[in-house]
């Protein structure tokens, strides 16, 4: 099958692999916060994670502007040179949102993170059209992210399978854990973990990746799950993990990333504070947050654990 008279090739979009953080935005009175989002990029680049994803859902990236955008992937590149960034973009108008990559892809993204339009619920033909569209203005790599819970359009498997092979899409960031476990066990695509519930077992299962928000949160124990999972320490995987569930599940009681900034606020990070009309976590969640975290290994007995042996 050929788009625009030319015939794909594969694209198998290994350079994703690993976990990618898709980064907050810090805001200190209702700006970006520049300063925190170095903080920040220092801080991630250390912790052993793949790659940052700018202006995803969880950067509140429909809230900030193009020349927010622009500032705020200049910091992150300066601050942390050697993290790999890829930036995330969505919308309603196909148009509007490619005019939008055009602009922002002269900043040189390693690939874009990319939904289907939101609310409007296209049929198949019509999620082509919009992910050819983005490989027009941009010829690097796209992540599908399927995502119904907020685009309202949910993409078969066999959709995103076509995608992969017709368009300059690469990978999938797959939310649903059913969906998830089914391409996992297909092995036809690329495939990024975006339910952090099924972290474990994607890797376990051989996954190549995730996105993950609750990474913002002790990051050093989602590396070390990833690695005992890809050295075949399902126990102690399984262990680890089972201390970071509570904590997970937490973290998405709430819309997001409001947990994800209070905690980052209270471990002197970031402002606690959001564009809105998102808004900060509540104080009762907070109080239960705390506690939870509390609960966690320190990040010497978690290195202490995935260092030895194979991992």
């Amino acid at each position: 099958m050929a788009i625009n008279g030319k015939v794909a090739t594969e694209r198998k979009g290994e350079g994703f692999a690993g976990i990618w953080l898709p980064m907050i935005t810090p805001m200190r009175g209702n700006a970006v916060d520049i300063a925190a989002v170095r903080t920040l990029a220092r801080h991630y680049a250390q912790a052993g994670i793949s790659g940052l994803v700018l202006f995803g859902s969880t950067g509140e990236g429909n809230l900030i502007s193009l020349d927010e955008k622009a500032a705020m992937a200049h910091a992150v590149r300066d601050a942390a040179p050697q993290l790999p960034v890829a930036f995330g973009a969505g919308g309603v108008d196909t148009q509007a949102m490619c005019l939008m990559i055009r602009k922002l892809d002269a900043l040189q993204p390693v690939g874009w993170l990319i939904p289907p339009p939101y609310y409007l619920c296209p049929a198949p033909d019509g999620i082509l059209w919009h992910y050819q569209e983005v490989s027009w203005v941009t010829k690097r790599p796209v992540i599908i992210y399927n995502i119904p819970k907020r685009t309202g359009t949910r993409l078969s498997v066999a959709l995103m399978e076509h995608l992969c092979q017709y368009t300059t899409c690469m990978a999938v960031k797959e939310c649903d854990p059913v969906a998830l476990a089914a391409m996992d066990a297909r092995r036809k695509l690329t495939v990024l973990c975006g339910e952090d519930t099924a972290f474990l077992d994607h890797f376990t299962a051989g996954g190549a990746g995730a996105i993950s928000a609750s990474a913002h949160i002790r990051p050093d124990m989602f590396v070390a799950v990833m690695r005992l999972a890809q050295a075949g320490r399902d126990n102690e995987a399984h262990a680890l993990f089972a201390r970071l569930k509570p904590v997970i599940r937490m973290l998405f009681q709430e819309p997001s990333p409001g947990p994800v900034k209070q905690v980052l606020a209270a471990q002197g990070f970031v402002r606690n504070e959001l564009r809105l009309p998102m808004t900060p976590a509540s104080d009762a969640l907070w109080r239960r947050l705390r506690h939870a975290l509390a609960q966690l290994p320190s990040d010497k007995e978690v290195a202490a654990l995935y260092r030895r042996r194979d991992c």
